[in-house]
């Protein structure tokens, strides 16, 4: 379904920026791992809540020295109302709530079933494009999500059970 809503355009730069295609790949690959490493890490705490917060905290620690390092804040002139305004919403919404939410359907579905949602994020991208950015559909773009949905109802096994009996 992805490679249907990103069409063959991409293929004519493939290449062309390897270190930024491998590190997408790369990123890929981990995020594939987080679900299972997530798994054994939040069977050692008691609640999602605490989970989030400790890798929030803890990683937040390991990248303070690097971030003081290369973008030397205290060179720079303070960051206006809204910046700060949308830091803190990136902050607190889409980090701290989605990682409360992630090791709270982990606790609760699973480390597979929580992996299935990344099949959503190409719809979500695709969707926000359009409505937020005003980009236009395509009939590819239908197509791709048509076939993401039927693979998401494919795995489930549901809509097949419901179908033989």
């Amino acid at each position: 379904g992805v490679a249907v809503m990103i069409g063959t355009d991409v293929l004519h730069t493939l290449g062309a920026n390897v270190l930024a295609q491998l590190a997408v790949i790369l990123a890929a690959i981990f995020y594939a791992f987080s679900g299972v490493f997530a798994r054994r890490f939040s069977g050692m705490v008691s609640t999602p809540i605490i989970t989030a917060a400790g890798v929030l905290v803890s990683s937040s620690v390991m990248l303070l020295p690097l971030s003081l390092l290369i973008d030397r804040p205290w060179t720079l002139p303070m960051p206006s109302a809204t910046a700060i305004g949308a830091v803190l919403g990136i902050g607190i919404l889409a980090t701290a709530l989605a990682y409360i939410f992630f090791y709270r359907i982990l606790a609760t579905a699973g480390a597979t079933n929580l992996m299935l949602v990344t099949f959503l994020i190409p719809v979500s991208a695709i969707l926000l494009g359009t409505f937020v950015l005003g980009e236009q559909l395509e009939a590819k773009h239908f197509i791709g999500m048509a076939l993401i949905g039927a693979g998401l109802a494919a795995i489930d096994g549901r809509l097949l059970k419901a179908m033989r009996g």
